[in-house]
């Protein structure tokens, strides 16, 4: 929950973690395909579980970035109000 204490340059690393995940994706199907060729099962079952492990993360991130400005906040978002104090 932003606070409206945040500084007002901060931006969501989101397209960077979708970059990353991206690039993860690719040398983990790369990694599975050569391991299964050269008859390694236990790397490419390595290289598989990390593969499903980096397709989450794709998915979810593009899910975050598909929500919109509420859940990657931008410069024309205000910051929320602090919450109220109550003093017993």
């Amino acid at each position: 929950m932003r606070t409206g204490s945040e500084p007002t340059t901060a931006r969501s690393a989101l397209r960077l973690r979708l970059g990353l995940a991206l690039w993860g994706v690719v040398w983990t199907v790369f990694g599975t395909a050569v391991f299964a060729l050269v008859g390694r099962p236990g790397w490419a079952a390595a290289c598989g579980a990390l593969w499903v492990v980096t397709t989450v993360d794709l998915a979810l991130v593009v899910r975050h970035i598909r929500q919109g400005p509420h859940y990657q906040p931008g410069r024309d978002i205000p910051p929320y109000r602090p919450p109220e104090r109550r003093h017993p």
